[in-house]
């Protein structure tokens, strides 16, 4: 039987796959993935899961970020001319001010 390894290097760290083993149940797989892929890295902990128990979803079957639009969060989406131009005539407005009263 195959199992699939998965390993963390530090706590609080994604567990990642490095491999798999051949052990015909879990107690020799967790042996044999302590041995071929917890002592050669620094290793906080392994996750030992049968290949048939593993699922996968792709592109194929699903739709991944959903459909939203969440354009809103970009920069880029947003017109700031008619804010600046705003600005533009607010800073004219006070130097001309200052002028009239003599502050420049």
């Amino acid at each position: 039987m195959i199992w699939e390894v998965f390993r963390q290097e530090a706590a609080g760290d994604y567990h990642a796959h490095c491999g798999n083993v051949h052990a015909p149940d879990r107690e020799m797989a967790l042996l044999f993935a302590e041995i071929q892929h917890g002592r050669r890295k620094p290793t906080n902990s392994l996750w030992v899961v049968p290949q048939d128990e593993v699922g996968e979803v792709d592109t194929d079957e699903a739709v991944f970020g959903g459909t939203t639009d969440k354009s809103y969060r970009f920069a880029q989406t947003y017109s700031v001319e008619p804010a600046a131009e705003e600005v533009e005539a607010s800073e004219e407005e006070q130097t001309e001010a200052e002028r009239k009263r003599g502050d420049l």
